[in-house]
């Protein structure tokens, strides 16, 4: 069964980022500079206004009308047109390499470093949200893989959060965290 990650607030999104891999991956893209609901009612409302969320659809759809869906107000992201451009390529590799289905990302993977480089070749997917997406992945959906506890974080994520009073607790920790390292002059 898979466990609903509470991350929008809206109960059909969340069902959507909980069993959809592409959605949740489409979510991750869209995290930044954001906050974490914008991002994951992203993959909901884009799949509302594409009528679908087909990873090949996707990265064959004429890039101006992306980035058209994107604008439509309310706009998807902050950033529309980067984030258009990042959604299609992360859905062009996932149609290209793993026939449009993102769970076989981690259902192929030979074990957790496999795993790990696996998402870090997605576009849009750096090391902070490659770790998330296994801590998500290992302790929330439960996804089993010889070697992953080794490269889960051993601080709190998103894969930590499991209502929605523990996602409002990461994202003080996580304010309160990036206040912390401003006032060191530390970039964050």
């Amino acid at each position: 069964m898979t466990a609903r990650l509470p991350f929008t607030g809206n109960a059909e999104a969340d069902a959507l980022v909980s069993e959809d891999p592409l959605a949740l991956l489409i979510g991750f893209a869209l995290d930044q500079q954001v906050t974490v609901q914008k991002a994951f009612s992203g993959p909901h409302e884009l799949r509302r206004r594409l009528g679908h969320l087909d990873a090949r659809r996707i990265a064959d759809t004429d890039p101006a009308e992306l980035d058209r869906m994107f604008r439509e107000r309310p706009a998807l992201h902050r950033f529309p047109a980067s984030m258009a451009g990042k959604v299609q390529a992360l859905a062009k590799v996932i149609a290209d390499r793993y026939d449009g289905d993102a769970s076989l990302i981690w259902r192929e993977a030979t074990d957790g470093r496999d795993l790990h480089a696996r998402l870090l070749d997605l576009p849009g997917i750096g090391e902070m949200k490659a770790r998330t997406i296994l801590a998500i992945l290992g302790k929330r959906l439960g996804v089993e893989l010889p070697g992953l506890e080794d490269v889960m974080p051993k601080h709190p994520t998103l894969g930590d959060v499991d209502s929605p009073d523990a996602l409002a607790e990461y994202q003080a920790g996580k304010r309160a965290y990036k206040a912390s390292m401003r006032e060191q002059g530390k970039r964050v």
